[in-house]
């Protein structure tokens, strides 16, 4: 049975920073696609970041120079570092391994950014 699990979300204020971590288990984690999303109230769910079983990385415009997405192939573990925070980063942030199409998707975890 494949799990992915978020943890790390939570309220933070403007320019704060926070830490997300997907740990996932019942896949082979290395050879998978990893990514993150996000979807706030009322829109679509968009990418994040994702990064490769080989590393490679790719971002969203609105968070390149702001999120680094990294992953430990040993821990079975992918991570978000989201620093300078907006309150228009607020939304719920989904993990998802992707593989030849196949999709896995955590249950989310919401991040706010408010004072």
């Amino acid at each position: 049975q494949v799990q992915l699990v978020e943890s790390g979300g939570g309220l933070v204020q403007p320019g704060g920073s926070l830490r997300l971590s997907c740990a996932a288990s019942g896949i082979i984690f290395s050879i998978y696609t990893m990514g993150w999303y996000r979807q706030a109230p009322g829109k679509e769910r968009e990418l994040v970041a994702g990064i490769t079983s080989g590393g490679s990385t790719n971002y969203a415009d609105s968070v390149k120079g702001r999120f680094t997405i990294s992953r430990d192939n040993a821990k079975k573990t992918v991570y978000l570092q989201m620093n300078s925070l907006k309150p228009e980063d607020t939304a719920v942030y989904y993990c998802q391994a992707e593989k030849n199409n196949y999709y896995y998707w955590g249950q989310g975890t919401q991040v706010t950014v408010s004072s």
